[in-house]
């Protein structure tokens, strides 16, 4: 239960740790005072109840876990004995917290996987457990007992396949404490009993497969190694990740094995992604440049990807030495982007994807996000659909540049977003046609000052002749003083009728496989 001083504990965990992970946040707030090699008696003398007494609110829930070293009889400094000082103890605990206004829960506590000639030693705590469970019914007190299916976890498991939830793993001879995986699994056991027998705190439960978590109290410390933990070719059963507070310096690729993920942050101003890779650095031991396509945060080569809450950065910056920077490069079938921001400056968003599983263009859903950028920082191939972003310029320039595939019925659509700019920013356009048949279609948005009255640019240039021909911007009831034009004459206005032609439905379902996509139901 206790949490550990890291990184100096190295691997060590436990449960306690991990509890905030299973509770929602917004609802309940974990905070853990308990400390490694502490019992009932050494807790109150070096003053640390004081601690917990004090800090106890009306409402509260304190989880009273003790006897791993109450029993150390040969330490006068922490003994107590089972049936006398420690159940003392425990009364003093309870009481205390009562007179707060909280509620005690005693746990009992973790089986010591200690395997002797014929099996698990299942007395490992000899009476600490029936003692905590006399005092309980004395109080009429909330016990989870967590001894008792613990010790048939491990004895499940075996002595070999056990080793691997506890500290002997790593080298130590230590059969007490707990790496990652143990605390998980030893705060699972104890959210099944808190299911059953404290409803009130069981409405607040939430379950991740896996915890990304920076400092520590999660699975994994880095993102990547999260993606790696995550099944291959996981059809129908969807991965829950939860990446906790904190920013992750690093190069993340979710490969195509990697189906069905739900990614969740902390809150896009919480949870942070983010690298500095640009297209003018070399690869490695090369005098190549790694170009546009080299330089994400970011790669997603999946497909039914969900991220919610969530920041993605390319840090690089920008200028001649840079160049391009891009954040995210989605190269996947129904991504879904909820609450999420994009920060950085040139080529930020890369919607890359071209082919799907039968051959249809990728698609990607972005619902109220934050993107940001200097020039073409929503660039791509993919069919995309933003509903109620916020599209912010941080130079004169270029919002879009579509490469839109000939023959492809969509691109890019935005509805009901709002573009703004930077101070002093004034000269923007909506879009260029990277490709020729760039398709880019604005319905309902609220366009800034910055966005010019001619609103989209040709980019004619060798290799993309025509292509003010063959592009197709559109735009519908768009509002405020970048939609009032006049537009350059090739651009398109859509009739209310067309807007059939946009809907969510019709953009993102139309395909040739036939699935009916619902991006809600991806958790």
């Amino acid at each position: 239960m206790a949490e550990k001083d890291l990184p100096k504990a190295g691997e060590e965990r436990g449960w306690g740790m991990m509890l905030q992970n299973f509770l929602n946040p917004e609802e309940v707030k974990v905070i853990n005072y308990a400390q490694n090699g502490r019992s009932t008696k050494s807790f109150i003398d070096l003053g640390l109840w004081d601690k917990v007494y004090a800090a106890i609110q009306p409402g509260d829930y304190v989880f009273i876990q003790f006897g791993h070293n109450d029993a150390k009889a040969d330490d006068p400094a922490r003994y107590a004995a089972a049936f006398g000082a420690y159940q003392d103890n425990l009364r003093l605990f309870v009481d205390g917290v009562r007179e707060k206004g909280g509620t005690p829960v005693l746990i009992t506590p973790v089986a010591r996987r200690w395997f002797k000639e014929g099996g698990l030693d299942r007395n490992c705590h000899t009476d600490y457990p029936a003692a905590m469970k006399a005092v309980a019914k004395e109080k009429d007190v909330i016990l989870l007992d967590v001894t008792t299916p613990t010790l048939d976890w491990i004895e499940g498991l075996g002595d070999e396949a056990s080793r691997a939830f506890f500290m002997i793993s790593t080298g130590k001879n230590d059969n007490t404490h707990l790496v990652p995986a143990g605390a998980r699994k030893v705060t699972e056991i104890v959210c099944g009993l808190i299911k059953e027998q404290i409803p009130s705190l069981a409405k607040s439960l939430q379950y991740y497969h896996i915890v990304v978590s920076a400092d520590g109290h999660g699975d994994y410390r880095t993102v990547q190694e999260g993606i790696d933990a995550c099944p291959d070719y996981s059809h129908q059963e969807i991965t829950r990740i939860l990446i906790r507070k904190g920013t992750y310096k690093e190069m993340v690729s979710i490969p195509h094995t990697k189906f069905r993920l739900y990614i969740k942050g902390e809150g896009a101003d919480n949870t942070l992604i983010t690298y500095d890779k640009y297209a003018k650095a070399l690869w490695p031991g090369r005098d190549i440049a790694v170009g546009t396509s080299g330089s994400a945060s970011i790669y997603i080569h999946a497909s039914y990807i969900t991220f919610e809450d969530i920041a993605f950065e390319n840090s690089a910056g920008e200028g001649k030495e840079i160049g391009q920077a891009v954040a995210v490069f989605t190269d996947g079938d129904f991504l879904f982007f909820n609450r999420c921001r994009f920060l950085g400056n040139q080529d930020t968003l890369y919607t890359y994807g071209r082919f799907g599983k039968f051959g249809g263009i990728k698609r990607n859903y972005f619902k109220d996000c934050y993107i940001e950028g200097t020039t073409d920082f929503i660039f791509g191939t993919s069919i995309a659909y933003f509903e109620n972003c916020h599209i912010h310029s941080k130079k004169n320039s270029y919002v879009t540049a579509a490469s839109t595939l000939a023959g492809q019925k969509y691109g890019y659509v935005f509805v009901d977003c709002r573009l703004t700019a930077d101070e002093g920013i004034d000269k923007c356009y909506l879009g260029r046609p990277w490709g020729a048949y760039a398709k880019t279609v604005f319905i309902h948005c609220e366009l800034g000052s910055h966005i010019l009255p001619e609103g989209w640019h040709d980019w004619e240039k060798e290799g993309k002749p025509d292509t003010k021909k063959n592009s197709y911007y559109a735009e519908y009831g768009n509002f405020g003083p970048g939609a009032r034009g006049p537009r350059v004459k090739w651009a398109h206005s859509l009739r209310e009728k067309d807007l059939r032609e946009y809907s969510f439905e019709k953009v993102m379902y139309q395909s040739q496989d036939g699935i009916v996509w619902d991006p809600y139901n991806n958790k």
